[in-house]
Order: C-alpha cells, then structure tokens, then sequence
C-alpha cells in the first residue's frame, strides 16, 4: 500500500478483524480526539493527533508524549473527524480510510461520515468506511466491484434518486434500475462473490457485512 493511504482513527466502534488489518496495512494513520483509543489495538503509532480531546480518557492522554497534538477549542466549526481528513489530504493522502466511522454511540457522527465520504468520493478521493465487521464505500456515476464472501449481506442506500443502476453477482440482481429516493428496494441483499456495482447516475453508498453470512 502506498503512503498515498491514510487511515483516520474515530471514535466509533472498531473490531479488530482480518480484513480490518489487510486494509490499513502499510497505512499512515491520523488519530482524531478519542478515535486515539484503537492505536493499541492495532499496534500502530499515529502521525498526528487532532482534537479538541473532550472524547479522550485522561489515561490515553499521557500513552502517546511523542505523537504531535494540533489542539482545536470545542466551539469550531467542524468535527475531529472532518480536521483529521483535512489534515491527511494536506500531507497527500489520496485514499482515506475512516475507521470506527460507522456504529457507536453518535448515530449523527456516524451519519455525517457516510455524507462527507459521498462529498470527498465527488472530488476523487478513494474511501473505505470501516467498523471492521462493517464496511461502506460511495458509488457515484461509474462501476466498483466488491470482493464480498459468497452468502454475506450487503445493501444500497441512495441519497438521491439513482439512474441506471446495476447489481451484478448477487441474489438479487438488477440491471439499469431506477432507484427512486427513500427506496428499500436495494437493502439487504446477498454476495455470490465479488459483487460489480455500476450507476448512471446519482450518489449513493454501499454497506457491506462481510462477517454476516446469514444469507448463505
């Protein structure tokens, strides 16, 4: 993996699964405020630490003296989340993983990161949003595939009305669907393997569970 990658430790919940590990293997890392807590877990160092550290046991604090922290006071006008992708892209980053961005106890968090990662996919960064027993990427006008295992769960959610979309290697299948906005059509569906995504048009995200072979 390139030092093009970064990996952005938030605060959410993180499972420390194989695929977790292939996907930040060989990436730099960025720690946003208690995000800092999976840096032991994972055995890794972050770069930097950003923050206004209201989300940070006062035992974390002192475990990292040599990692530079870029303190920001509490009223801002963005998330720790939003200042550490900031910070990655600055140092080159071009592929950025958000790991601990889905779950946990602030669904509003776990939200806003689905939407920026819409919002950074459109100016041509590549994401991977990751609890490591689920994982999300955006879908915008073009094809990804996914290299899901056979039986596991995966859906699509639209945040807007999708043209032309198609499902290749699933259940399920479709071909040159529209998806009209707010549509359940496209959740829970099931892998037969690496799974083609391709859209017209639109923005939308896909959520996988690779762990989850309830459709086997």
């Amino acid at each position: 993996m390139s030092q093009s990658t970064c990996t952005i430790l938030l605060g959410g919940e993180l499972s420390l699964t194989e695929r977790l590990r292939q996907a930040v293997d060989g990436s730099r890392f960025i720690a946003a405020d208690g995000g800092m807590r999976h840096a032991p877990a994972l055995g890794i160092t972050p770069e930097l630490w950003v923050g206004d550290f209201d989300s940070t046991p006062a035992d974390l604090e002192g475990a990292f003296p040599d990692v530079p922290k870029q303190p920001y006071p509490a009223a801002k006008a963005a998330t720790d989340g939003e200042i550490a992708v900031s910070e990655a892209i600055a140092r080159g980053a071009r592929r950025l993983i958000l790991a601990g961005a889905l779950g946990g106890e602030r669904s509003d968090h776990a939200l806003q990161h689905l939407l920026s990662a819409v919002g950074l996919a459109e100016e041509g960064f590549d994401l991977l949003l990751t609890s490591g027993k689920e994982e999300a990427v955006p879908l915008l006008a073009g094809t990804i595939e996914l290299d899901l295992p056979k039986g596991s769960l995966f859906s699509v959610l639209g945040f807007s009305d999708l043209i032309g979309l198609c499902i290749d290697n699933a259940r399920y299948p479709l071909a040159d669907f529209h998806l009209p906005f707010g549509s359940s059509r496209t959740i829970s569906n099931v892998a037969e393997g690496k799974v083609r995504f391709s859209l017209a048009s639109g923005r939308a995200i896909v959520l996988a569970r690779p762990y989850d072979l309830s459709g086997v």
